[in-house]
């Protein structure tokens, strides 16, 4: 992996993890209202989950799990 792709992978992270947090934040917010529209929340957290199964792929390919 050059330097390029590796600082490419690094800043796709970053904005996934914020994006993660925000949606956090959006559906604590939702949440917390009265009357919330439960069909919003539940899209808001099914896509929070692909962010993080996203996440966990940018990791993998940054950190390789080496079996020694």
């Amino acid at each position: 992996m050059t330097n390029q792709e590796e600082s490419e992978l690094r800043a796709q992270l970053s904005r996934l993890k914020q994006e993660h947090r925000d949606l956090d934040a959006a559906i604590a917010a939702l949440e917390a209202m009265a009357g919330f529209d439960r069909l919003q929340v539940q899209r808001l957290k099914k896509r929070k989950l692909s962010i993080k199964d996203r996440i966990i792929e940018v990791e993998d390919q940054l950190f390789p799990d080496i079996i020694a």
